[in-house]
């Protein structure tokens, strides 16, 4: 089964029914949906990107390559976008706006305006674009780290270029790492810790809205689960907390001040337990610690297993990523690990790529 990026958004509306026991009875309740799609449906926009692609041209002649030129193509890409702001900010996925020559959004009420990107973030796929316009309805970002297994959830986009699509589901589970992110030149480690919901999804829902209940911003809708392009069973988002930090950044610095805590870290499981004689299963175990990073200089050493931080439990790579992402270097975490069969807890200061809290342009 490949994992394919979204081309297109979706929104969603449906009743979505599920099971709670009262007194030992089983009772049916039901969340309608429909006042949280009229707040937020309007909100979602539809992008459009235009790009020139060159090709080479070539004629054989007699057994000679004759050079013609170059062909200019023009390409057009499609995508979702949510406004986070009255003012015209908008995310969406880096994917999506990539390479883009020009950027238009189609608003809810069929208005159609050009938008400049302010910035992009290959490592975690999210962008920011601006349109000018005011009084514009926006969803407001939700807590992504309260967000529970089960919980029902509409996605909201433009798939198939159809307009303002909601389909409902539940979220099947959280701190996803499905390896969809490029990474090109190397440059930095991918953040991908996603949100995986049953919510369908298909080809033009990519940088679209995942609400919650209460008409929050949760997820950034980036990718499902296919083995043809469409929709069959999950897609995949990225969580709030993680996009809020980015888009913040990307706003006010073009970039993104990244943090890092400075380990190699693999996820506990039987054999590292049996081998380093840890009692817990839970946790990341350190491998190395890079010298002169955070977790260094916070006197952290390669065989501690990290369970939390800032009382948000690890117990993976993702999870690990995720929780980092959220800061800027200079920020100060409370880790807790595991050494010798002990629990401590230690504040560390976040870095630069650098080794430094100071603000870096890339």
């Amino acid at each position: 089964m490949r994992i394919h990026k979204i081309l297109i958004t979706t929104v969603m509306v449906v009743c979505t029914m599920f099971l709670s026991s009262a007194c030992g009875n089983a009772q049916v309740k039901y969340v309608d949906f429909s006042d949280v799609a009229g707040q937020t449906i309007d909100a979602v926009v539809h992008i459009k990107t235009e790009m020139t692609k060159l090709t080479p041209l070539y004629q054989s002649f007699f057994g000679m390559i004759i050079d013609r030129g170059v062909q200019r193509q023009v390409y057009s890409a499609y995508g979702s976008g949510v406004i986070i702001s009255a003012d015209g900010y908008i995310v969406t996925n880096n994917h999506v706006v990539q390479d883009a020559e020009k950027i238009s959004v189609t608003l809810n009420d069929k208005r159609t305006l050009s938008a400049r990107l302010v910035g992009h973030d290959p490592a975690t796929d999210l962008a920011l674009i601006k349109i000018e316009a005011a009084d514009l309805q926006y969803i407001p970002f939700g807590n992504s780290d309260a967000v529970r297994i089960g919980e029902p959830v509409l996605a909201i986009g433009n798939p198939f270029n159809l307009t303002s699509t909601v389909t409902s589901g539940i979220v099947s589970a959280k701190a996803r790492n499905v390896n969809i992110i490029a990474n090109p030149g190397g440059q930095e480690s991918p953040i991908e810790s996603f949100l995986q919901t049953d919510a369908a999804v298909n080809s033009g829902n990519s940088g679209g809205a995942l609400v919650n209940a209460q008409a929050q911003l949760i997820g950034i809708v980036t990718a499902i689960a296919s083995g043809d392009g469409y929709y069959t069973g999950y897609s995949f988002a990225i969580p709030s907390n993680l996009a809020r930090k980015v888009v913040g950044d990307l706003r006010a610095y073009g970039f993104v001040q990244r943090a890092y805590l400075g380990v190699n870290v693999a996820e506990m499981d039987s054999r590292l337990a049996n081998q380093y004689g840890k009692k817990t299963l839970k946790g990341v175990y350190i491998g190395r610690v890079i010298p002169n990073c955070a977790a260094a200089n916070a006197n952290m050493q390669s065989g501690d297993v990290i369970l939390s931080i800032n009382d948000v439990e690890i117990n993976s790579y993702a999870e690990m990523m995720e929780e980092i992402g959220k800061f800027s270097p200079g920020d100060k975490v409370t880790v807790v690990f595991e050494r010798d069969n002990q629990r401590h807890s230690v504040k560390v200061t976040l870095l630069n790529s650098k080794g430094t809290t100071d603000l870096i342009r890339r």
